[in-house]
């Protein structure tokens, strides 16, 4: 089990260290912005829509490595796949990172991100894990607030 959980940990930090989709996307068509104030993570989230898809998204912002990691995943698992695929695996991943840890959960429900499932340890972090995914769903929905995560 330590060699899984060292796997995951260079998973995560590789994603901090060199975030995918990371930097402004110019002709975005859905931009939110999301806050940790207890960690102090900041997130801007820029989307592309095409008709139900995800045809563009990426990310700038600060915060620590679990969240800019989850950042990096989250762009990654959802770009180019219709909306309402991205609604599910929020819903799934949500699930993953919430189930109390003496609770088994489906890491095959989200592929990539069940990295992040280690976050149930710690419940503090679940808030720096979930926060890419609430700043997704408010630019889906178009919402105007910042979401904040306290």
């Amino acid at each position: 089990m330590s060699d899984l959980s060292d796997l995951y940990q260079e998973v995560i930090l590789d994603h901090n260290r060199r975030p995918r989709n990371f930097g402004a996307l110019a002709n975005a068509t859905r931009i939110a912005n999301g806050h940790n104030p207890l960690c102090g993570d900041r997130l801007k989230l820029y989307l592309r829509l095409d008709g139900d898809r995800i045809a563009d998204i990426a990310f700038e912002g600060s915060g620590c490595a679990i969240s800019k990691a989850s950042a990096s995943l989250m762009t990654d698992a959802v770009k180019g796949r219709p909306i309402a695929d991205a609604i599910t695996l929020f819903d799934r991943f949500h699930q993953v990172v919430t189930t109390p840890i003496d609770q088994p959960i489906d890491e095959a429900a989200v592929g990539k991100l069940a990295v992040l499932a280690g976050v149930r340890e710690y419940p503090v972090r679940v808030k720096c894990a979930s926060l890419p995914w609430h700043t997704l769903k408010a630019a889906l929905d178009g919402a105007d607030e910042p979401v904040k995560t306290e």
